[in-house]
């Protein structure tokens, strides 16, 4: 693992960085083309999850849907089991990994248009990939899986991957952020949405009933972190997902440290017009789970 200088980028730039390359990667659940090809494997794109899970999951390998389930820690899964059955057998994971890559390939083009070959990309590429080949996968089941895989040859697609391999790294972290504080599956996304993170109607799509939502709420009122009339999160609850965050935050920041401040802020600078791209291209959410800009 590449040494860490403390001092080099601080979370709030780490969190900066996560919030310019997460809808870079999240084009893969939301593009048409990348609906296209899932559709071309045989997957029914009529509901978004029913090939969100094979695409996001393919790293892994054709692992039994219970070992999916567990990497998605707050989705339902009785969910993810349901969406997973037979994936596998509709297409093999290799399969699904390049049709992702084809489908990233077209919806980059469509929204970057001639850029997508430019020298920016490519800086941003190159700098995206050097930060996501020093994250340390040890713990980190979707980053690690998603760090095996090989380089695609072109920068635009290297973007794409490399900011996949930070997301899921982060992703991972978060896991174990919420692990520490005591929080399981549906009671991080009550929490979240207790402090008005999201609309309780967005974590619907989660995939928990109503009855497993509102245990996880009394759960949660019995520790005195949601009022227990109107679910609102008190001061214990909101210092508690500030906690979370945190902790989050600094075990993201490997990558970044090795990356350098100076570095690291090129690479915000490279990736404003790609992300104001995807962003005001209407392609992803207005609202999303992840309460961005809300934490």
């Amino acid at each position: 693992m590449s040494e860490v200088n403390e001092e080099t980028v601080e979370p709030g730039r780490a969190r900066r960085l996560w919030h310019l390359l997460e809808p870079l990667h999240s084009v893969l659940y939301f593009a048409p083309e990348v609906f296209e090809e899932a559709a071309g494997l045989g997957y029914d794109t009529r509901e978004r999850w029913l090939s969100y899970f094979p695409l996001r999951s393919a790293p892994l390998g054709p692992v039994a849907d219970g070992v999916v389930a567990s990497a998605f820690y707050s989705f339902s899964p009785v969910m993810v089991v349901t969406c997973m059955a037979g994936a596998w057998e509709t297409a093999s994971p290799e399969e699904v990994l390049a049709a992702r890559l084809r489908g990233v390939d077209r919806a980059y083009r469509a929204l970057f248009g001639d850029r997508v070959n430019s020298s920016e990309l490519a800086e941003a590429a190159a700098l995206t990939r050097r930060a996501a080949e020093a994250a340390d996968p040890a713990g980190r089941p979707l980053a690690a899986a998603n760090a095996a895989l090989a380089w695609p040859e072109q920068p635009h697609l290297q973007l794409w991957q490399a900011a996949t391999i930070l997301r899921e790294h982060r992703g991972d972290g978060h896991l174990a952020a919420l692990l520490l504080a005591g929080l399981d599956p549906v009671e991080a996304l009550v929490s979240f949405a207790a402090t008005g993170a999201a609309s309780e109607r967005r974590f619907e799509s989660r995939g928990w009933t109503a009855d497993e939502w509102a245990a996880a709420r009394a759960r949660l009122a019995d520790r005195g972190l949601v009022d227990e009339r109107d679910g609102t999160a008190t001061q214990a609850g909101r210092e508690l997902r500030r906690r979370v965050e945190q902790d989050t935050d600094r075990l993201a920041l490997g990558p970044w440290q090795t990356l350098g401040k100076d570095a690291a802020d090129r690479l915000s600078d490279l990736l404003g017009d790609y992300w104001v791209a995807v962003i005001g291209s209407g392609l992803l959410p207005s609202e999303t789970t992840l309460g961005m800009g809300k934490v």
